[in-house]
């Protein structure tokens, strides 16, 4: 191995947005996660959304609406195409 070119490792301290904490090795001090093993739904086998600045309450108010306009211009359009090619 070359002196001086690799990084120096660590007890690294891992705290997640849950609560949970674990100890491991890494070149930094202490990292911070959002999501663990402890809280994934993968593993947990609960499902979690992860909802920042509203986006899902954003999403279906944007959408709730329009309801099924868009639906049925689509039908109207498609009826019209038909009656013009006979």
């Amino acid at each position: 191995m070359q002196a001086d070119i690799h990084p120096e490792y660590h007890d690294t301290q891992v705290t997640c947005g849950c609560g949970n904490s674990f100890q491991t090795r890494s070149t930094r001090e202490e990292l911070k996660v959002d999501i663990c093993n402890m809280c994934h739904p993968f593993y947990t086998g609960k499902l979690k959304f992860v909802d920042t600045a509203g986006r899902i309450e954003k999403f279906k108010n944007k959408f709730s609406k329009a309801g099924y306009a868009s639906l049925k211009r689509g039908k109207k359009g498609a009826e019209a195409k038909a009656a013009d090619a006979k």
